[in-house]
């Protein structure tokens, strides 16, 4: 909701300087995350497996790619900059399927907070309190942008700042629901954990190669997007290293 609310606070539509940068700052923080906060500890839950420890890892990374791949080729929506819808045909108006990119971004997000503090409730002594912390707040930080760069292109658009905000705001509001759904199957999921872990993982890795990575890249100013990437990753390692 803070960063829908820059519609109110911009004139005009988001540089792309500043979009490319935000960009490839979630990017960063997004890839950080899932190999600091994910997978290394979906590996080290099962460290007296030897070498084997990796396997829950490698099997539900590949699941979250293809759960992420599944609901990218279902879900009709639509890239900032294209004018070419992805997924099944559909009748959906453009700002709805603007939305639905950003709701598709934000569900493995929502499932690696829930999975963590999952983990750091249920006494994982792998995953502290503070380690789901670290998560929870690098994902938020990330999710300032992700809000701005989805309700100032509605705004440019020609929607009005108060539906360009409510539509920038209610595209995250799949995150807590994945969050509190995972927290609440907690119970069920602790035998699977390692590969729930694995499974945020993979699914946010998606959304970073997939989409976030390309539209950073594409055309002028993919330089920014790098330092961006640089910074996001930086920050969110520094968060789960020094509150983890």
């Amino acid at each position: 909701m803070l960063g829908a609310a820059f519609v109110f606070l911009m004139k005009d539509e988001m540089s792309l300087r500043l979009q490319k940068t935000l960009l490839g700052f979630a990017s960063g923080v997004m890839v950080a995350a899932s190999v600091w906060s994910l997978l290394i500890p979906s590996m080290d839950m099962v460290a007296d497996s030897g070498r084997w420890s990796v396997v829950p890892a490698a099997i539900g990374f590949l699941l979250g790619i293809g759960f992420l791949l599944l609901i990218d080729e279902l879900t009709p929506h639509l890239h900032i900059g294209t004018d070419k819808p992805e997924g099944v045909r559909s009748h959906l108006s453009k700002t709805v399927m603007l939305a639905l990119a950003v709701t598709i971004h934000n569900l493995p997000e929502g499932m690696a907070v829930g999975v963590v503090f999952g983990g750091a409730e249920s006494g994982i002594s792998n995953i502290s309190l503070a380690s789901a912390v670290a998560v929870s707040l690098g994902i938020a930080i990330q999710n300032v942008p992700e809000g701005a760069i989805i309700s100032m292109p509605m705004r440019a658009a020609g929607n009005s700042k108060w539906k360009s905000f409510l539509i920038g705001s209610l595209s995250g509001v799949v995150e807590p629901v994945g969050a509190v759904a995972v927290l609440l199957l907690v119970s069920l999921l602790m035998p699977v954990l390692p590969y729930m872990l694995a499974f945020a993982a993979g699914a946010m890795i998606y959304v970073v190669v997939e989409e976030l990575i390309p539209e950073a890249s594409s055309g002028k100013h993919s330089n920014l997007s790098t330092i961006g990437f640089a910074i996001g990753f930086v920050l969110m390692m520094i968060l789960d290293v020094v509150l983890g």
